[in-house]
């Protein structure tokens, strides 16, 4: 790729792709837009009314929120039950354990503390480090974890691992944009090997991709050229977990896990190739 033409660079995000975009652009890369996701409420929501109701009937000691999108939506489903203003109440007796800032603010709003709050890069590790550095004892304690699409299982065994007793707490899900014909554009030119590099911004976003190459017959061509030609680069540690999961070299990672630096990986990235490449 000569510096006369721009670089293609393929991004996933659906609900910022307008910001995602205008970010490659500052970094003189081409972008294309392939929104691999939308978010579904899970309409009559039984299991999280279940752990609602629990909550009230004491039978559970502790929950980990992991997610700021996920906070909101059980506070939303005790709401549809009238059980809002209970199930804050109880939840002020209860230890909260959060993965990050945006359940932070989730919190702060409805005038709830937690106990445990992970550091950057907010995994599931950092979230386990800190309660263990905390004196917040876990063993034999039964605790909800609200879950953030797709069950973290390496959580849930590790959780286990030191005694307790785990209960999932899924309150929204993913599923493809109505309309997949851009992301099947992007994942086909990435097949073609005319995109130089594509852009994660989730876990679940590496499952659409996976889903939606399958099904239109180029998993294996999109696959081959992400390992060779198109390089992949992840927005933080959760994200590039998922894509290794799944068979992904992960060629560059943004660091802080935000947008900006996402975009300015890959455009770093994708020079010091290009200049490695140079006679």
């Amino acid at each position: 790729m000569s510096e006369a033409n721009p670089f293609v660079v393929c991004t996933f995000e659906s609900r910022r792709a307008e910001e995602m975009c205008s970010l490659i652009s500052r970094q003189g890369c081409l972008p294309l837009s392939a929104p691999s996701m939308r978010e579904i409420p899970i309409e009559h929501n039984p299991e999280a009314i279940e752990i609602i109701q629990g909550f009230l009937a004491q039978k559970f000691d502790a929950i980990i929120l992991l997610t700021g999108v996920g906070t909101e939506a059980l506070f939303d489903v005790a709401r549809s039950q009238g059980l809002y203003d209970q199930l804050v109440n109880v939840l002020t007796e209860i230890p909260i354990i959060i993965r990050g800032p945006k359940p932070a603010a989730v919190l702060s709003k409805v005038g709830l503390k937690y106990v445990v709050r992970a550091p950057e890069p907010n995994t599931w590790r950092e979230l386990l480090n800190a309660v263990d550095d905390s004196k917040f004892e876990l063993n034999g304690k039964r605790v909800v974890v609200q879950e953030y699409g797709l069950p973290n299982i390496r959580l849930y065994n590790e959780l286990q691992n030191r005694g307790v007793t785990v209960t999932a707490c899924p309150v929204y899900r993913w599923a493809l944009p109505e309309n997949t014909e851009p992301l099947e554009s992007a994942i086909r030119q990435t097949a073609d090997g005319k995109v130089d590099a594509v852009l994660f911004t989730s876990a679940n976003q590496v499952s659409s991709v996976l889903t939606v190459a399958e099904r239109i017959g180029v998993l294996d061509h999109f696959r081959a050229a992400t390992s060779s030609r198109t390089l992949v680069v992840s927005i933080g540690p959760t994200c590039s977990e998922a894509l290794i999961d799944n068979g992904f070299d992960v060629h560059a990672e943004a660091s802080p896990p935000k947008m900006g630096q996402l975009a300015r990986a890959a455009a770093d990235a994708l020079k010091a190739r290009r200049d490695s490449h140079r006679p």
